[in-house]
């Protein structure tokens, strides 16, 4: 079953706390499909009136800062050892690689890289622990942190949400045009094959007719 048929089956809070919980995980620095069950969720939104999508946003943004946070202390008291640990549990995600891309790019950013980090999945991991290991200052950290919280989670909600109404809006007008061109398409076909099965056969030569 796919996530968007699964989530179709359960009641809405459970949705917000689902999407809360998830991205509040990975931001934390468990690898998790958060934005997968965002998008999926925002979807679901816009084809269903029982979700919310203002409520959606503000899970899915109170998970992300939340998640980030906790995420920080916890690379802050752990530091070093702690990257090693989960490199150790979480080798794919946690690789000496990753982590020494994850370090650069925070030391040529610096918080910056705590705001897009939202937006690149891999840097959505690490951005919480990293920043705690690396001792960024919390004030810088909380203000990259709340503003990245809300333009992804809230803006991914946002138009994920609008492109399914126009999606489905768009698709009901203009349903009986398809059908249309589908007819069409598949006449012409039938056509354009039936005529070149006559020229073949005409160019056929004669056999002579037996004695």
């Amino acid at each position: 079953m796919h996530v968007q048929e699964w989530l179709e089956t359960v009641p809405a809070v459970v949705i917000y706390v689902l999407v809360g919980v998830v991205i509040g995980l990975e931001s934390l620095g468990i690898p998790l499909p958060g934005e997968i069950i965002l998008v999926s969720s925002a979807l679901l939104a816009s084809q269903s009136g029982e979700v919310d999508p203002v409520v959606l946003g503000a899970c899915a943004t109170g998970g992300a800062i939340i998640g980030d946070s906790i995420g920080y202390a916890i690379g802050r008291k752990g530091g070093r050892p702690l990257l090693a640990r989960l490199g150790r549990r979480f080798p794919k995600h946690f690789s000496e690689a990753n982590v020494a891309s994850a370090e650069r790019s925070f030391e040529k950013w610096g918080m910056w890289a705590v705001f897009f980090g939202r937006f690149v999945a891999l840097l959505r991991i690490f951005a919480g622990p990293l920043a705690g290991v690396l001792r960024m200052p919390y004030w810088k950290f909380a203000t990259a942190n709340v503003l990245g919280g809300i333009v992804w989670a809230g803006g991914t909600t946002a138009v994920i949400y609008y492109v399914g109404v126009v999606a489905e809006s768009w698709l009901k007008r203009f349903s009986w045009l398809g059908l249309v061109l589908a007819v069409a398409v598949g006449l012409t076909s039938m056509l354009v094959l039936k005529r070149r099965a006559a020229k073949h056969q005409a160019e056929q030569p004669l056999e002579p007719e037996a004695a």
